[in-house]
């Protein structure tokens, strides 16, 4: 098959988009399918054979990229691209898209889970990885994920807030402590705070308005950070994050190996009681969400075995090492096939 793998785009997520983007479409190509990397932002502006001919080229049009330590500095990716535009579509994203029989989507946050370019491959029709574009905003959207799900799993108690600069002095006297605090349309740990403390928390909600002024505030619950993939309706392996001690899930934890990043077991070590309500549990997400073919649930595992919904991934990592991968294993599946397992669940989706 003709397969364009989007990764990239201009979100805060860039760099995990680069690296999930340009492993799976490596991956694809070694099953044998014709698969072709293309940043969402820049789309083909330096390619300058016909655009059928990308289908072709021996390394897929896949660079060397990685996820660096800082965040993506958007600014600078903004200034570098030639083709000047307003718009976050590179050029000739649409027409390589429409030469595809799929659409592999790489991406991680704004333009990529918030439904936006689900809509336009809808439009030209042509089918993609993963959810639909309703669904993809409402799990996007973190209190409109948390309004569907009221009666289908626990949830900390929350709040859903807009806010200022001005606003500061009042919010970090009045809001509920331990809490957590975090963008409503965030990723990646980016925007997260976990103030414990009222100067903590005047802080965090500084830090987070670089990211935005909608959040959600919820009230901290203590346990164990567990997160469970969900492939074709079905739970796989819950798998437990363990933070660098004195640390919180950051994005250095998230994706930096080493002393640096987070212990990901998996499978987790939890009794058969716990392993079967956290099963339950993201099944039951990604159905009243009505998620398609993959998805990842987060989850905080408290002592008395309650496992406390944080939010849902429509697309989250695929990097040989992430967390999909890692659990998709423990059922004997290979990142190449887990990869074209998705690409062909997807287009059965988009026939039906």
């Amino acid at each position: 098959m003709k397969i364009v793998v989007l990764g990239g785009g201009i979100s805060s997520e860039r760099h995990v988009a680069q690296v999930t983007a340009t492993s799976a479409c490596q991956a694809l190509r070694r099953c044998g399918h014709q698969a072709v990397y293309v940043d969402l932002f820049f789309g083909l502006e330096n390619y300058r054979k016909p655009l059928q001919e990308a289908f072709l080229e021996p390394d897929g049009l896949c660079g060397n990229v990685a996820i660096h330590k800082e965040e993506p500095d958007l600014e600078a990716v903004i200034r570098s691209r030639k083709y000047q535009s307003n718009g976050h579509l590179g050029k000739f994203v649409p027409e390589i898209c429409a030469l595809a029989d799929c659409v592999f989507l790489g991406l991680h946050g704004k333009d990529g889970e918030d439904g936006k370019i689900q809509s336009l491959l809808e439009l030209i029709g042509v089918p993609y990885t993963g959810s639909g574009p309703l669904a993809s905003a409402i799990a996007m959207d973190k209190a409109t994920a948390r309004r569907v799900l009221h009666d289908a799993v626990s949830q900390p108690k929350w709040q859903e807030m807009r806010y200022s600069e001005c606003d500061i002095p009042r919010l970090s006297q009045e809001l509920p402590l331990p809490c957590a605090v975090k963008i409503n349309d965030g990723g990646s740990s980016l925007g997260v705070e976990l103030p414990e403390t009222r100067e903590e928390l005047f802080q965090a909600l500084h830090n987070i308005l670089r990211y935005g002024n909608h959040v959600l505030v919820e009230d901290k619950i203590y346990g164990r950070e567990m997160t469970v993939p969900v492939l074709d309706g079905k739970a796989l392996s819950p798998i437990e994050v363990i933070p660098p001690q004195g640390t919180s899930f950051d994005y250095i934890a998230k994706y930096q190996s080493g002393s640096e990043g987070a212990q990901e077991i998996c499978p987790a070590s939890i009794t058969p009681e716990e392993d079967r309500r956290l099963r339950e549990a993201a099944e039951r997400v990604h159905k009243e969400l009505n998620l398609r073919v993959y998805s990842r649930v987060d989850f905080i595992l408290d002592g008395d075995g309650v496992p406390w919904f944080l939010e849902v991934n429509t697309l989250p990592g695929m990097t040989p090492n992430s967390l999909i991968p890692r659990a998709a294993k423990v059922e004997g599946l290979s990142y190449d096939e887990l990869c074209e397992k998705i690409v062909l669940l997807s287009m059965k989706e988009h026939r039906g």
